[in-house]
């Protein structure tokens, strides 16, 4: 069939979309009445895309997932916290004094990665020593994983790349989830999934600060927030977090693997105080 351009509506809420002003244009395309592209503030989306987002500001029109894989109040926590310490548990013995060191530095936000065997039990017992610490997981790569991180008590969970198949179990079992992205077509298959809040890697080495402006640009209506994770460092992570569009940055040069295994506790508490203070600064 050849494409046929409707005239455009005016977006209403039966629609799906707050804002008068927003026109939407719907496209038949080959393959059937029921396959159409939405052109929506300039951006072409699918239409099983448009479905899962609405409207929510007049003045930057940013679009927001009606049901996010990353709740919005743990998203506002993040936000306020703005580090959080991505770390490597070898011993599950080291667990606890590594949470009392962060603290000690100011950080209250912890992502153990499951690199080791001991990454649960870790968790479990600064859970239990210090329950006002944030702790989610990483490199969360199976639905096992997915279940054992809700099981322990998780705060939230991320991946280095985006498997719509844990997208997909995450949401299901209620965990805050955020998949890694570094491509656009990451970024488009994780909004089609409702991922709302992505990570960024690895950030550095894939290009910095310049790719990000330059990947995210096209999706700056959905109101997409990014945490970049790899290559950061004391000199670089302010500027990530001058953005407008990352809440907060991974940090792995606070609590790095051999100083956590060396048990240098004053080194890292020194690590999270200097960021910390970096961050006083913005």
């Amino acid at each position: 069939h050849s494409p046929k351009k409707l005239k455009p509506v005016a977006a209403n809420a039966t629609t799906g979309f707050c804002s008068p002003q927003n026109k939407i244009n719907v496209t038949p395309v080959c393959g059937g009445a029921r396959t159409f592209f939405i052109f929506f503030n300039g951006t072409i989306h699918s239409a099983h895309l448009i479905k899962k987002l609405v409207s929510t500001s007049h003045a930057h029109q940013n679009v927001r997932f009606m049901n996010p894989a990353f709740p919005t109040e743990l998203l506002e926590k993040v936000r306020q916290l703005k580090i959080i310490a991505v770390v490597v548990i070898d011993d599950a013995s080291d667990a606890t004094p590594l949470a009392r060191a962060l603290l000690d530095g100011g950080i209250s936000a912890l992502e153990l990665t499951l690199r080791t065997p001991t990454a649960f039990e870790s968790l479990r017992r600064i859970r239990e020593e210090f329950p006002e610490i944030m702790v989610g997981l990483g490199t969360v790569l199976t639905t096992d994983q997915v279940e054992k991180a809700v099981a322990a008590g998780a705060a939230f969970a991320v991946a280095p790349g985006l498997n719509p198949n844990i997208v997909r179990a995450a949401k299901s079992a209620g965990l805050a989830f955020a998949p890694g992205i570094v491509t656009p077509s990451d970024i488009e298959g994780a909004a089609e999934l409702g991922c709302n809040l992505l990570k960024f890697f690895p950030a550095e080495p894939s290009g910095g600060i310049a790719y990000l402006n330059s990947m995210s640009a096209p999706y700056a209506h959905l109101g997409l927030e990014y945490i970049p994770l790899g290559g950061l460092d004391e000199g670089n992570f302010t500027r990530y977090l001058s953005l407008k569009n990352v809440p907060a940055v991974g940090g792995s040069w606070i609590a790095p693997r051999d100083l956590i295994q060396k048990k240098e506790w004053s080194t890292i508490t020194a690590n999270a105080q200097r960021a910390l203070e970096k961050i006083s600064t913005l």
